[in-house]
């Protein structure tokens, strides 16, 4: 499979476009899959963003999501405090400090939560990574449907805040040519890829 932008179908509605790209990031093998985990987390570590964070939040993959156990691994290295999202009522998320060693269940959509609460408030952590199902080159971005992210960063496109710094985390496989850009999408900073880093500007309609 190339990992260049594959164009699809635009008059393909938007949960058809999920079945699509969550089909073609879960087609890829587990050498793959590890390989592009590493490519990301070498950019990452490179990156301003990421040095100068002291507290960040990302998610444990699933479902064919670009991996971040390395990720975590290399934070908690560097001293780093890790914060995994715990889904509340209102489709809105907390975040909770994740340890070494740290006790999981999982929530009611089947994601691995914290079993010990160490709450962090979103608008008090430095960088937040962000699980992506599409995204295009312009930097707008295909989540679950769920609105999970843009509820609970909405303080992000309200005001002109430099934390936190939000990043979508996709394999390159999962760009297409272009997405519709809706009035509730919380903007975000960057897009980090295993084969690339794009920023994004201003997130066209």
């Amino acid at each position: 499979m190339s990992s260049t932008s594959l164009p699809l179908n635009q008059n393909l509605d938007k949960k058809a476009l999920r079945h699509t790209l969550r089909q073609r990031r879960r087609a890829l093998t587990s050498h793959r899959q590890r390989c592009a985990e590493l490519r990301l987390t070498s950019r990452l570590a490179k990156h301003p963003e990421f040095v100068s964070a002291d507290t960040l939040a990302l998610y444990l993959a699933a479902d064919g999501e670009i991996g971040t156990r390395a990720i975590i691994e290399l934070a908690w290295r560097l001293g780093k405090r890790v914060y995994l999202p715990i889904l509340r009522a209102g489709n809105r998320l907390r975040f909770a400090e994740y340890l070494p060693g740290a006790q999981l269940r999982r929530n009611r959509l089947g994601i691995p939560e914290p079993l010990i609460k160490r709450y962090r408030g979103a608008k008090f952590l430095d960088l937040v990574l962000m699980p992506l199902v599409g995204f295009d080159a312009a930097g707008r971005r295909l989540g679950m449907g769920g609105g999970f992210y843009d509820r609970s960063f909405a303080f992000v496109r309200e005001r002109q805040r430099r934390r936190p710094v939000l990043v979508g985390l996709a394999h390159q496989c999962q760009q297409v040519g272009h997405l519709p850009a809706e009035v509730w999408d919380v903007p975000m900073a960057a897009i980090a890829t295993d084969r690339r880093w794009l920023p994004v500007r201003r997130l066209g309609r």
